[in-house]
């Protein structure tokens, strides 16, 4: 996919507010909810139904199931950090990624955080320390 594709959907996603599992342009995302409504714009139809799944990061039921959904559906990234990129992080010294991003630039990147819906941000060292994963939009 044409990471300038990815970016694009994504910018058009800034400043949508904060809301657990909705994925509506404008209304309302959260973190995984953004990535759905990229993929939305990118290829017409989401891959597959999403289970619901607690706000809680320390929820251990969903432990790895943004990991594996993502290896499911998206194509491991090799090289450096590069716009259009998904990086998943863990958070609060997690091992498993409970969280994920949209790469603008090396180190600037999209996501949906509570309190302050979609915004764009610094991937700064602390930040770059937490990532678990890298993917590409197939």
């Amino acid at each position: 996919m044409n990471p300038g594709a990815v970016v694009s959907a994504a910018q058009d996603w800034l400043g949508t507010p904060y809301r657990h599992q909705a994925a509506t342009l404008g209304a309302g995302c959260d973190c995984l909810g953004l990535l759905r409504g990229v993929w939305l714009t990118l290829y017409g139809a989401e891959p597959m139904a999403m289970p619901p799944y607690r706000a809680d990061m320390r929820d251990p039921a969903n432990a790895g199931a943004l990991g594996a959904a993502a290896e499911l559906l998206l194509v491991p990234a090799e090289g450096s950090l590069e716009a259009g990129q998904v990086v998943l992080f863990r958070l609060s010294g997690m091992a498993e990624a409970k969280h994920c991003r949209i790469l603008v630039g090396p180190q600037r990147f999209i996501h949906a955080q509570e309190r302050l819906g979609v915004v764009e941000a610094n991937l700064t060292e602390a930040r770059a320390r937490r990532v678990s994963g890298r993917f590409l939009f197939p």
